[in-house]
C-alpha cells in the first residue's frame, strides 16, 4: 500500500496528432507510465493527408499558413532547408522525424480506437478500446483534435448538384470533378480561401463565386520579404495595446479591399481570427472569383442568396467551420456549447483532478507547437512538482482568462476558443512556477497517485 501511494500515475492519451504525442514525450521526460492510441495507423493526425481514419481535413495543395520560425517544437529545430510556409508532406515528415528521435513510436498504439472513457466510482478512468478490452487508468489525456467533426449550415430548399465539406476536398478532381462546373465556396476562413483559389484557376471551374454572411480582413503572408508572422508584439505588452498596434499595421498593410471588390467587414481588424492569403486578392482582382452575399435558399439548380440575385450552381462547397465534440468522452461534468469548453488555462475542468484537454483552442499564430507549452503543466502536475490553485479559484482565473482572450471577438463558434499563443504562454509559465511553490509547501504529494495498476492486480 505504500508504494502505490507514492507511484506514478498511468496516463491514458487519446490520440497522435501533433497534441498527443508531444505530450507524449514530455510524459516520457518525467518517467510518467503511459499508452497513447491512435485510431489510424500513423501519426500525425490532422497532417496526415488522406488519414485512413477520416478524420483529416488536410488537401493536396495545403501550405501551412504558420511560418516554420514560429510552428517548431522547442527541443526539435525544423529543418533549415524547408521553405517559410511548408507543403504538409514536409510538416508530416517533421513530425516523424520527431517521434522518431524521442523514441516514442513504440508507446503509440496504431489502428486502435478509444470508443468509451469514463470514470469509474473511486476515481479512475475506465478505457474501452475498439479491440474489446477495457483498462484502468489514473488520468485522461484527450487530445483528439478538433478539425474532423465538420460544422454544416442550413439552408432552406434542396439542391440538385452536389455539396461537400471542404474537409472531404483532396484536389480539384476528388471527390468531384470541378472542371467547367459553377461552384460556390460558403466561408472566408482559410480553408475557403486556398480551395476558392486553387479552383477558379482557369480552366477548372467555370465560375466561382464565395459566399459570405460578412466580409473579412485577408491579411498575406509576407510583408517587406519577411513572414509577416515573425513580427509580433512583446509578450509582455497587453493584449489591448496589441490589438490596437495589430489593427494600425492591419490596416496599412492591406489598405482598402473593398476596392478589388471584397464587401465591408462589420468589425475591426482582428476582431475575427485572421483570413490569411497572398493569392486571393489576385484572383479577386482578376476577376477569377466573384464575391456574393450569403446563401438564403437552394432551389434545385440554383441559389438564391440574400442579395436577391440567383445563380445557376454545380457544386456548393461548405468551409463552415467545425464542432468540437468527444464522442468517447462519458462524463456529465463536460458540456460544450456552441464549441465552448471552460477549463482552467484550457485544459483541466475544475473539480476533475485526473482529465485533461490538450491543443483544444484556436490560438494564434499556431496549434502545431501549442500542446508541447501545456504539456509542461501537465507533466509537473502528476509527477507532484505542480500544485493546483483551489478550485474557487481556478473558476476565477478560468473566467478571467476568458475574458481577456475572447472579449474582444465578434460572437462566433469559431471564437469561443481563440486565443494569443505568446501572451497565453507567458501566463502559463508564471502559473507553473507559482503551482511549483505550491506543491513545494505540501510536500510534493501526488495530486493523482498511481492506482490503476493496484486495482487491476486486485481485480485479477
Amino acid at each position: 500500500m505504500a508504494e502505490s501511494a507514492t507511484a506514478l500515475p498511468k496516463v491514458c492519451i487519446v490520440g497522435a496528432g501533433c497534441s498527443g504525442f508531444t505530450t507524449a514525450k514530455r510524459l516520457k521526460d518525467y518517467s510518467i507510465p503511459f499508452d497513447c492510441y491512435e485510431m489510424s495507423d500513423d501519426i500525425g493526425g490532422n497532417w496526415y493527408y488522406k488519414n485512413p481514419n477520416g478524420a483529416s481535413a488536410c488537401y493536396e495543395s495545403l501550405h501551412i499558413d504558420t511560418s516554420k520560425w514560429r510552428l517548431a517544437f522547442e527541443d526539435f529545430p525544423i529543418p533549415e532547408d524547408f521553405p517559410d510556409f511548408p507543403h504538409h508532406a514536409q510538416l508530416m515528415q517533421y513530425f516523424r522525424d520527431y517521434v522518431e528521435h524521442f523514441g516514442l513510436r513504440q508507446h503509440i498504439t496504431f489502428n486502435t480506437e478509444v470508443t468509451e472513457a469514463k470514470r469509474t466510482e473511486g476515481g479512475l478512468w475506465s478505457v474501452t478500446l475498439s479491440t474489446g478490452e477495457t483498462k484502468l487508468y489514473d488520468a485522461l489525456i484527450v487530445a483528439n483534435g478538433h478539425h474532423w467533426d465538420p460544422r454544416w449550415p442550413e439552408f432552406p430548399g434542396t439542391f440538385n448538384g452536389e455539396e461537400i465539406h471542404v474537409h472531404s476536398y483532396c484536389d480539384p478532381f476528388d471527390p468531384i470533378n470541378m472542371r467547367g462546373k459553377n461552384i460556390v465556396v460558403v466561408g472566408m476562413g482559410n480553408s475557403a480561401m486556398d480551395v476558392a483559389c486553387e479552383l477558379a484557376q482557369k480552366p477548372i471551374a467555370k465560375r466561382l463565386m464565395m459566399a459570405a454572411r460578412r466580409g473579412v480582413y485577408v491579411i498575406p503572408k509576407y510583408h517587406k520579404g519577411e513572414p509577416l508572422d515573425k513580427a509580433s508584439a512583446p509578450a509582455w505588452m497587453p493584449l489591448k495595446m496589441q490589438k490596437a498596434l495589430g489593427r494600425r499595421a492591419v490596416k496599412k498593410i492591406i489598405g482598402d479591399q473593398t476596392r478589388i471588390g471584397m464587401p465591408k467587414p462589420d468589425h475591426r481588424p482582428l476582431d475575427a481570427h485572421p483570413t490569411v492569403s497572398s493569392e486571393f486578392a489576385i484572383r479577386l482582382g482578376s476577376g477569377d472569383i466573384e464575391i456574393k452575399s450569403n446563401i438564403e435558399e437552394k432551389m434545385g439548380n440554383k441559389v438564391r442568396f440574400t442579395d436577391g440575385s440567383v445563380e445557376e450552381v454545380d457544386v456548393i462547397i461548405y468551409a463552415t467551420g467545425y464542432n468540437v465534440s468527444f464522442p468517447f468522452l462519458k462524463d456529465e461534468t463536460i458540456q460544450v456549447e456552441n464549441n465552448h469548453v471552460s477549463l482552467f488555462k484550457r485544459m483541466m475542468r475544475p473539480g476533475v483532478p485526473n482529465l485533461f484537454f490538450m491543443g483544444l483552442a484556436q490560438a494564434l499564430p499556431t496549434l502545431v507547437n501549442f500542446a508541447e507549452q501545456q504539456s509542461k503543466l501537465v507533466a509537473k502536475y502528476l509527477a507532484g512538482k505542480y500544485a493546483l490553485p483551489e478550485e474557487e479559484e481556478m473558476w476565477r482565473m478560468t473566467k478571467a482568462d476568458e475574458a481577456i482572450y475572447t472579449g474582444n471577438f465578434y460572437n462566433s463558434a469559431r471564437h469561443t476558443m481563440q486565443l494569443d499563443f505568446p501572451h497565453y504562454v507567458r501566463h502559463l509559465m508564471k502559473e507553473i512556477a507559482k503551482g511549483e511553490k505550491r506543491a513545494a509547501k505540501k510536500g510534493n504529494a501526488l495530486p493523482v497517485p498511481g492506482r490503476a495498476e493496484e486495482e487491476k492486480n486486485r481485480a485479477a
